[in-house]
């Protein structure tokens, strides 16, 4: 690992520029400055060894790349713009330096392509491989951010983006490894290498008919009642009393998750709803609406309707299965 703090100010300097459109002052000062007028959005994420990555199936460059994904990701569920990023990083000593450097060239590569500037952030030695990433984001020019807890019952569910294809990757890589990826290839990228939507956030951001937009990380199951703003502070003209209505059949999942989830004895169907980690983009429409959002985005699939009827139903039978929790018991 690097062996003074200069070092490591050093790799990071290799890789990522220091002068970016929004950013008035970076890394070198006590504080970035970043150009703030207006709303700011502002997301944290952490990306940590051993419950969200495990070093003998990700390269270095696959965690670089992964960790700030997640967190862009939250900038993309707003339909926010990008403005810059900040890295706190912890190195165990197993970390040495062309691991750091290939890390940092991963993350760097991604952050050039979504305009998302490394402005600062902080370094620690510790006992495991931890990235804490922070990304800020505004209004992109249609000037609206969208938010969860504010669908009516008839409002139409849109997935932009595959479910259940990183749920495939994940035990595919869990049970082979590396050899995974030979057999899985879209589902073991989709795992190791997820692509944040900013760009489809910001575009259903000016489309007129989305009420709602949220990232789908923790599977559609876990994150629908999200959206409708269950359980958490919503914003005006949320109600305690929705649920949703899901239509799926068998051409919905991807062919490789399918064919990995058939396998292995596992209801593909169930595993799409359940998912996690695949970071599509679930948006909640009026009606009227609809049509124009399939139009923009012709990938996408009209999943299903809010309900005045409180519960999660999937071709209308109750579904109970829980999706992710990060504080859930085995």
């Amino acid at each position: 690992m690097p062996t003074s703090e200069q070092d490591f100010l050093a790799a990071i300097d290799r890789h990522f520029p220091n002068q970016a459109e929004g950013v008035l002052l970076g890394r070198g000062d006590d504080c970035a400055i970043l150009d703030a007028i207006g709303p700011l959005c502002v997301s944290t994420d952490l990306f940590v060894e051993g419950a969200h990555f495990r070093r003998s199936y990700f390269t270095p460059a696959d965690i670089g790349h992964k960790a700030l994904a997640a967190a862009a990701s939250d900038l993309a569920a707003m339909g926010a713009a990008p403005v810059a990023c900040a890295l706190s990083l912890v190195l165990p000593d197993s970390v040495d330096d062309a691991f750091l450097d290939e890390l940092l060239a991963g993350m760097a590569a991604l952050s050039t392509r979504l305009g998302l500037p490394l402005a600062g952030g902080d370094l620690s030695r510790g006992p495991a491989l931890i990235l804490d990433l922070a990304v800020f984001g505004r209004p992109s020019p249609a000037g609206v951010l969208l938010r969860r807890g504010t669908l009516r019952p008839g409002d139409e569910l849109v997935l932009i983006g595959e479910a259940g294809l990183a749920r495939a990757g994940l035990l595919a890589l869990e049970a082979s490894g590396r050899a995974a990826c030979e057999a899985f290839p879209a589902a073991t990228a989709a795992h190791l290498r997820p692509e944040p939507r900013l760009d489809n956030g910001q575009l259903l951001a000016g489309l007129p008919g989305v009420r709602a937009l949220m990232d789908v990380s923790d599977g559609l199951a876990r994150d629908i009642p999200r959206l409708l703003g269950l359980g958490t502070a919503k914003a005006k003209g949320g109600s305690k009393n929705l649920g949703a209505d899901l239509r799926i059949d068998e051409a919905l999942p991807h062919p490789e998750a399918l064919t990995y989830f058939r396998s292995q004895g596992l209801d593909p169907l169930e595993a799409f709803v359940l998912g996690g980690e695949d970071y599509a983009l679930l948006a909640g429409v009026q009606p009227s609406g609809l049509a124009l959002v399939l139009a923009a985005f012709p990938a996408a699939r009209h999943i299903g309707t809010v309900s005045a009827t409180p519960g999660l139903r999937v071709n209308g039978a109750a579904f109970s299965h829980a999706g992710f929790d990060h504080f859930a018991k085995e």
